[in-house]
């Protein structure tokens, strides 16, 4: 395994400059030891050609709702609804190895509520989580979790 695919969606930049973060983190384990896999990052937006996934990846994706708290009033999502378009995509969602939610936890019940909800559509397992634009430890964190599920499915 050389890469880890990782297609993510971003509407404040949060998200990109933590996925950003990400693939740095991996570039810098990877010069140490040719083993660690590179982070290939895509980012999906309402543009996106669909071409169709051919192999494993892991989605990211942040938290925007316009009502429903997912607990007793449903789940509005908002802006994000082109990763759930794309991953709709036929085959496509049968390649997600897992998702990655992040979002603000003054939110409270709501946080990475987009990303739990994708990981019961779409039957993937929610790997971690992060707020806003994430830190070294959450990088460090979550490139070991990747590493980990890629490993297992290799």
């Amino acid at each position: 395994m050389t890469v880890i695919n990782l297609l993510y969606i971003s509407i404040s930049g949060n998200t990109r400059a933590f996925a950003n973060h990400l693939a740095e983190y991996a570039k810098t384990q990877h010069q140490a030891n040719a083993e660690q896999p590179l982070i290939h990052l895509e980012e999906v937006s309402d543009a996106t050609q669909n071409e169709g996934e051919t192999a494993p990846y892991f989605v990211m994706i942040p938290t925007y709702l316009d009502g429903g708290n997912g607990i007793d009033n449903g789940f509005h999502e908002l802006m994000t609804t082109a990763m759930g378009d794309y991953l709709r995509e036929p085959g496509n969602a049968a390649w997600c190895r897992g998702i990655i939610g992040s979002g603000n936890r003054n939110f409270n019940e709501q946080y990475c509520l987009t990303a739990k909800e994708y990981c019961k559509e779409f039957n993937v397992p929610f790997l971690a989580d992060y707020e806003l634009r994430g830190t070294d430890k959450d990088a460090s964190r979550i490139y070991a979790i990747l590493v980990k599920v890629a490993q297992a499915d290799a």
